[in-house]
């Protein structure tokens, strides 16, 4: 019986080498997820309407849905049927306390939908007056974490006008700001059909930053999926990685728009919903082709908005009638958007859009529900995965691997940026708040050694 293999040790060497370019090219192709904030949402509106203190203003709207459609956390509990009464509680303080202090996470100042087609010399002075507002936004440190702008689809028709609104703002935002952009500042691109319009985009940013003077790559983009061509080509495959490369390295999210989508694929509007099964495939495909390039992924919007049928008219009251059919009104809209949260965020996708700001309050409390139910059995899993020292183990009836370590880690990672979690509710996995924001679980084990 040999003790010994038959390769010795050029022929080794030579085997590795040989192996090296192809997983060089993979590692560059799929870095991993990246593990900065991710926002939970990404609220849109008019680039008419845009105010630099917009968080707030929309923050107090939300608010006061709240106070007047379910002002104890009893009420809320019966809407979203949350069963557990203390859990209720706390996730309903949890939710006010976020609405006044962060009720935005990320804005898209919009030129498309939520702006409509407008004559030229209206667009651009509009342009002008939204990245004044921006930079009055910078200096008062009002604006969201996250921001950008959407422009208009880079199609045969719109594109000059893309491209235009693009121009007016950039620089308009640059010169008044000495060349200051905001924090997580992106460009959002919709109805993205063919690599070369990103490509275009590109070209306009890289002609933008040389001009302004910005720093290279200072301008990221994000891009919108809103056709059936964007998940499958005509080739048969998923473009979407064409996509992502084609941005050279400047493309930090992909977000998927449902109604577009399912307006593409025949449906009636009737049946249009976050949950149609042709959403679920597209979502899939979008997950499989750029999990772990270090691109985040982000649902669409539930379009059944919170909002009450019947409003006071002349300085009359309401009948007891109408009242009632404005709590059911909010009610099962609440319902809806809450449940249609929790299926995203069971099928991977953390992020959405929220169309109202009454739907901030099912937000925070869809994604407070998903962190805090899971709380304990994911402290324990990773407590336990972290005294092993990353071996395999066996928490319970759960069989867990060292690709789990970085997921337990993110889990905790994302509750504690949106508000979901406390720093001792984290700390419960036996790590410390500065651990935790090491980031890495890798690194978290190497210092530990």
């Amino acid at each position: 019986m040999t003790t010994r293999g038959s390769l010795n040790e050029n022929t080794l060497e030579a085997l590795l080498r040989s192996l090296e370019p192809a997983l060089a090219i993979h590692d560059r192709r799929y870095p991993g997820d990246q593990s900065n904030r991710q926002p939970v949402h990404t609220v849109a509106g008019g680039a008419h309407l845009f105010q630099h203190n917009i968080s707030a203003k929309l923050g107090r709207v939300a608010l006061n849905a709240l106070d007047d459609y379910a002002a104890t956390s009893k009420d809320f509990a019966e809407i979203v049927d949350l069963k557990d009464s203390a859990l209720a509680a706390t996730i309903y303080e949890r939710v006010r306390t976020k609405l006044k202090r962060e009720p935005i996470e990320d804005f898209r100042i919009d030129f498309e939908d939520g702006f409509g087609h407008r004559p030229d010399p209206e667009e651009d002075a509009l342009a002008i007056q939204a990245a004044k507002e921006t930079a009055v936004g910078i200096a008062a440190k009002s604006l969201p974490p996250f921001i950008g702008i959407r422009i208009k689809p880079l199609s045969r028709d719109l594109a000059p006008r893309a491209l235009r609104t693009l121009d007016l703002y950039v620089s308009e935002l640059s010169e008044t700001t000495g060349g200051t952009l905001p924090d997580n500042f992106v460009i959002t691109l919709p109805k993205v059909v063919r690599a070369e319009q990103v490509e275009t985009l590109v070209n306009a940013l890289e002609a933008l930053e040389q001009k302004l003077g910005l720093e290279e790559n200072a301008l990221a983009i994000q891009i919108m999926v809103e056709t059936p061509q964007s998940i499958i080509s005509a080739d048969g495959n998923s473009p979407l990685p064409q996509f992502v490369d084609a941005a050279k390295g400047r493309c930090t999210g992909v977000h998927f728009g449902v109604y577009d989508f399912t307006a593409s694929t025949s449906i009636t509007a009737r049946h249009q919903r976050m949950q149609h099964t042709v959403c679920d495939l597209a979502r899939n495909i979008m997950l499989v082709s750029l999990s772990e390039t270090g691109v985040t992924l982000s649902d669409g919007a539930t379009n059944l908005l919170p909002v009450p049928r019947h409003r006071t008219t002349d300085g009359k009251d309401l009948t007891s009638a109408q009242i009632r059919e404005n709590q059911a009104s909010m009610q099962r809209a609440w319902r809806l958007h809450f449940e249609d949260i929790q299926h995203s965020l069971m099928n991977g996708f953390y992020q959405g859009w929220d169309l109202h700001p009454a739907q901030f309050v099912t937000r925070y409390a869809a994604i407070y529900t998903f962190f805090l139910e899971n709380l304990d059995s994911a402290a324990a899993r990773l407590a336990q995965f972290v005294k092993g020292a990353a071996r395999v183990t066996l928490t319970g009836q759960v069989f867990d691997d060292a690709p789990t370590g970085q997921a337990l880690l993110n889990y905790f990672l994302r509750g504690l940026s949106c508000g979901a979690l406390t720093e001792e509710e984290a700390e419960q996995t036996g790590l410390n708040i500065d651990q935790l924001k090491m980031r890495s679980f890798t690194q978290i084990l190497e210092a530990q050694k």
